[in-house]
């Protein structure tokens, strides 16, 4: 089976939208998603890029752009009470969940928690919660996001990500081939498919 790799941020709206939908990918295009949390702020802080939602009129659309895609998608959507949030704990039990092989349900657990549900995912009660409400185990995950396997593989992610020309999240590469943005799924699933060239 074809592998798509996600390169993901948890404090990142678009992902959390796209990540609602990777069941579907996974399903429909016969493909398996390999989630890999990384740290977005480093990259943009490599590229010399600020949020998007800094810019004050970018802010405005995108709030309402997030608000269509949610009712598009019939997920639920609140901003949340940090914004934007320190998300090294998110991304680092999500790495530490995808080393058991339980990464996509880490990621779904933690983006719920702060884009379903608006909650701040800098704190570890948060955080714990949000895992232990997934059925995943909060209090060892939390306790694995401080060793030095988990801390490095978050590094190295990061360092692929900017080594492979990542610039936002989400971003998807499927066969070398890289896909910016949760309004690029049905262009990713045309490629898979071969109806279109990468």
């Amino acid at each position: 089976m074809a592998t798509v790799e996600l390169f993901w941020e948890p404090g990142s709206p678009y992902t959390y939208l796209a990540a609602t939908q990777v069941a579907a990918l996974e399903s429909d295009a016969g493909v398996t998603v390999e989630w890999k949390p990384f740290l977005l702020g480093k990259v943009f802080q490599a590229r010399g890029m600020t949020l998007p939602a800094a810019v004050p009129a970018k802010a405005q659309y995108m709030f309402k752009d997030l608000a269509r895609w949610a009712q598009l998608y019939q997920v639920p959507l609140t901003m949340p009470k940090v914004f934007p949030v320190n998300s090294m704990l998110a991304s680092r039990v999500s790495v530490a969940a995808g080393q058991q092989g339980k990464g996509a349900e880490a990621a779904l657990a933690v983006m719920g928690a702060y884009w379903g549900r608006g909650e701040d995912i800098s704190q570890a009660d948060v955080i714990k919660a949000a895992l232990d409400g997934a059925g995943l185990e909060g209090d060892a995950l939390i306790a694995a996001s401080g060793t030095d396997p988990v801390k490095d593989q978050l590094r190295q992610n990061t360092e692929a990500a900017l080594e492979r020309g990542v610039f936002g999240a989400p971003t998807f590469f499927y066969e070398g081939a890289m896909f910016w943005g949760n309004d690029r799924l049905d262009l990713l699933k045309a490629v898979i498919a071969g109806t279109i060239k990468a």
